[in-house]
């Protein structure tokens, strides 16, 4: 009898152990994705109507601000958007290498209710002649008011970028202006945005 107390302790024991190990400290459960909002994000260009000239403002989604490194996954100049993939479109001045792998799509959806990042296939990169996020008022991100040349945001156009080394994030464009105030077009070429970044290489969840 002494010997089977003995045993069953000894299995109790192993069990407990073995449970305790099984259970995640506060460190390893899964985090919640945040929704970050960087306001205006100066994206500024010399020349106009779509022929602008200057360096490209790069970001980075890991770090949640401008970089001048190779590791930027999304870059602003004025109106137009390229992404860290691909190939130099050629057809613009002083555009950065491409040094990734960054593709992006446009969904339409609100930025709470996208759930996931749409298939592989919905993705483009930019190329020679062609930009990955189509550019021109009502064909990509934007619409323009020739009343009072300002550009809006297209409602319920999400981007969805996959990063330069195979994360994923989802951005809502909210204003092209500073302090996101439209009434002067001086305050121009300032974005803000929101955007959901998951860290995970490969997972498309943004939940």
């Amino acid at each position: 009898m002494r010997n089977f107390k003995t045993i069953l302790g000894a299995v109790v024991v192993a069990f407990l152990m073995v449970s305790c190990s099984d259970e995640k400290t506060p460190e390893q459960q899964p985090q919640p994705l945040a929704t970050k909002t960087v306001k205006n994000f100066a994206a500024p260009a010399g020349g106009g109507g779509g022929n602008y000239t200057g360096d490209f403002a790069k970001f980075s989604f890991k770090t949640g601000a401008k970089t001048t490194g190779d590791d930027w996954d999304i870059a602003f100049r004025a109106t137009q958007i390229i992404v860290n993939g691909g190939a130099k479109i050629e057809s613009i001045n002083e555009e950065p290498n491409r040094t990734g792998n960054a593709a992006i799509a446009i969904v339409s959806n609100t930025l709470k209710d996208l759930k996931d990042a749409p298939a592989d296939s919905e993705f483009k990169q930019d190329a020679k002649g062609t930009f990955g996020l189509t550019t021109g008022s009502g064909k990509g991100w934007y619409l323009y008011d020739p009343s009072n040349h300002t550009i809006k945001p297209a409602a319920g156009k999400i981007l969805v970028v996959k990063t330069h080394d195979g994360r994923f994030a989802k951005v809502e464009i909210e204003s092209y202006y500073k302090d996101k105030n439209a009434s002067n077009p001086a305050n121009g070429r300032y974005f803000t945005f929101s955007y959901v970044y998951n860290p995970t290489a490969g997972q498309k969840s943004f939940q």
